[in-house]
């Protein structure tokens, strides 16, 4: 008994000491966090980027009388610019990462704001965006952020590496072009209601569920009630009714497409979207913005918001939940490929 009872202190022992490093990991990076992040606006020079990285490589394979030729040449090349004063245009670029409830939106709201009172017509907003759609008002809030950049005659590119589907071709379809990866998702321009039911596991344990409404159409299907034929018929009348708005928005900014074709729901790869008219060319972000640099001045403007501790975690929560959604993407995608 004493040897049990000496083992039995062991555990808790060991079973308090890994809890309690728990505690102070996560107490020390939400200090961290709090002492480190802020809100704020953050312009980088991308042109600037690109030739340092662009330099290191040339540095390491080229001679020393060649560098300080190139050195020599950029110098006489800045100076003049310089002199001239800049004169390009410029390309503001976004970078937008959704998840289920688009989380970022306060942050696109503030860089739109911010570049809308500096951008002129000549300008563009290009917009890398990775999104696999979620909650409708939220999305549609997204998709309405970037209409204010198309309202003031700004070009509005939007480059789609990977993904852009349902709520996320919602804001694609507003963009003056779309450029797509090979192999990136479009499309999915359809509405989704998944709702689980527990009425009968209620009935089995003697649970009685009660459910009080005002107006015959406030609470319709229910995940611990009894649903009926009427409750799934005005949900899918809602359903229908979203789809609608949805296919209009599409149809408002890309009227060329075969909605009949194009809004059952389905999404499809770069090379096939580009077929169907849901993409304007087969391009990476990587290449669109080289392009871009040797003909206008890139900055990428980011706005930082500060999250509390509790805000983080939910982030993270959601954060695997939007993974697992992303692992029925790649699972549809590899079913697809060739054993």
């Amino acid at each position: 008994m004493i040897e049990f009872l000496a083992e039995y202190g062991l555990f808790l022992l060991k079973v308090a000491t890994i809890v309690a490093g728990v505690i102070v990991v996560i107490f020390v990076a939400a200090s961290a966090g709090r002492k480190g992040a802020h809100d704020g606006l953050e312009v980088e020079d991308l042109n600037q980027k690109l030739e340092s990285l662009a330099e290191s490589l040339r540095s390491a394979v080229t001679s020393k009388d060649e560098r300080k030729k190139a050195a020599k040449e950029k110098k006489k090349r800045d100076k003049a610019e310089a002199k001239q004063g800049s004169s390009r245009a410029r390309s503001f670029v976004i970078d937008f990462k959704g998840d289920l409830k688009a989380s970022a939106v306060p942050s696109l709201r503030e860089e739109v704001s911010a570049i809308l009172d500096v951008a002129t017509e000549k300008d563009e907003v290009l917009l890398r965006l990775e999104n696999h759609g979620g909650v409708v008002h939220e999305h549609g809030l997204a998709a309405s952020q970037l209409v204010r950049i198309r309202d003031r005659n700004i070009p509005l590119t939007v480059c789609v590496d990977k993904v852009a589907a349902s709520g996320g071709y919602l804001m694609a379809c507003v963009a003056t072009k779309i450029y797509a990866a090979p192999f990136a998702i479009l499309g999915s321009i359809g509405v989704l209601a998944q709702i689980p039911n527990f009425s009968r596991m209620l009935d089995s344990h003697g649970v009685d569920f009660e459910q009080i409404t005002a107006g015959k159409y406030k609470r319709t299907v229910t995940i611990f009630g009894k649903n009926t034929d009427e409750d799934r018929a005005k949900l899918k009348e809602e359903l229908e009714d979203v789809h609608s708005l949805f296919k209009e928005a599409v149809a408002k900014y890309r009227p060329d497409l075969d909605l009949e074709k194009v809004a059952t729901g389905e999404h499809w790869y770069g090379t096939r979207a580009l077929d169907l008219g849901l993409a304007d060319e087969l391009r990476t972000s990587d290449e669109v913005l080289s392009e871009r640099a040797a003909e206008r001045d890139l900055y990428l403007v980011s706005y930082k918001i500060k999250q509390p501790l509790q805000k983080r975690l939910l982030a993270n929560i959601d954060s695997a939940l939007e993974k697992v959604d992303a692992a029925g993407w790649r699972r549809q995608f590899e079913s697809r490929l060739p054993r």
